[in-house]
């Protein structure tokens, strides 16, 4: 494990923290909304970063070995130094909140306008987002739902499809005008603006019959919510992929450059960990599945299904 920083994992402390003072994994697990599971690998991870014991288990709980005595000491003084400001900002917890992962774009396009309607009803719920381009560890961070792209089921997950892209072709109002109504070539003497992944316009021209590859006048940005400003701002066409680009398109911000679609390769996932998942998290993905238009036969599959894509 790497002990470059010379500290350990700040995950693995909360975890240890929590188990400590309550002398129990489950405890602790209740108390983070994680897992005993997800508490029982924290842990072993800490354990592992220093090379030592720090619980020893016992038949109803844990308790502390005295290495960890003198980590749990340290630990609650170091906490107390990081919370002792009049300025701070806590973590929302309890058992209705829900954290929930996706890449920005997701969030700002397609989750922000739909996040007040998804916290209220019966439930309430609260939403604490975690914005991230990075693959997250669900159990281990303690992520209820994720939202992210891709092309099939992930490992380690439980997975359903909420709904597929049909791209078609964008631009700034100005730019789609001067573009005009003619064949698909046409495009490809223009700049072409794409995400990280230029998949999608090579499926729209091959549905048109036409190759592309990613020339040097083409525009790529890591995030979606890029990919749409610069098509407003005039740099080039882009490919609008809905759900996430309507409302641009419906406010004039963008507009269609070519009627014609093709299926994007990439799609949207509703993630959550393996395992039981808690009645708000359950709760939450009823929600976004009913704004997906997701059957209720694969929802019921998703929240009972172990480890395979529903």
């Amino acid at each position: 494990m790497d002990h470059s920083s010379g500290l350990p994992p700040l995950d693995t402390l909360r975890a240890f923290e929590a188990a400590a003072r309550s002398g129990s994994f489950s405890a602790a697990a209740e108390t983070l909304n994680l897992t005993h599971g997800a508490i029982s690998r924290q842990v072993a991870k800490l354990e592992h970063w220093l090379g030592t014991r720090l619980f020893a288990r016992q038949a109803r709980g844990v308790a502390l070995t005295p290495e960890g005595q003198r980590l749990m000491q340290r630990t609650q003084e170091a906490f107390a130094l990081i919370a002792d400001t009049s300025d701070r900002w806590t973590e929302p917890r309890g058992a209705a909140v829900v954290r929930f992962s996706a890449i920005p774009s997701v969030c700002s396009l397609w989750l922000m306008p739909r996040m007040k309607w998804l916290e209220s009803g019966d439930p309430d719920l609260r939403i604490v987002l975690q914005v991230d381009h990075r693959r997250v560890d669900l159990e281990s961070e303690g992520i209820d739902l994720a939202i992210r792209c891709g092309r099939g089921g992930a490992p380690g997950r439980v997975s359903v499809q909420l709904f597929e892209e049909w791209c078609f072709p964008i631009a700034s109002p100005a730019l789609a005008q001067s573009i005009g109504a003619g064949n698909a070539a046409r495009l490809l003497d223009l700049p072409l603006i794409h995400d990280s992944d230029a998949s999608g316009w090579r499926a729209w021209f091959a549905a048109q019959g036409l190759d592309y590859r990613p020339r040097p006048q083409d525009r790529r940005f890591e995030d979606y919510n890029l990919v749409l400003d610069a098509a407003a701002c005039g740099l080039g066409v882009a490919l609008a992929r809905p759900p996430l680009a309507q409302s641009q398109i419906e406010t004039g911000r963008v507009a269609a450059v070519d009627p014609r679609t093709a299926l994007n390769p990439v799609s949207y996932w509703l993630d959550r960990p393996i395992g039981q998942p808690r009645p708000a998290s359950a709760a939450l993905a009823t929600r976004i599945a009913q704004e997906a238009g997701l059957s209720a036969a694969r929802l019921t599959a998703f929240l009972k299904t172990e480890a395979k894509a529903a």
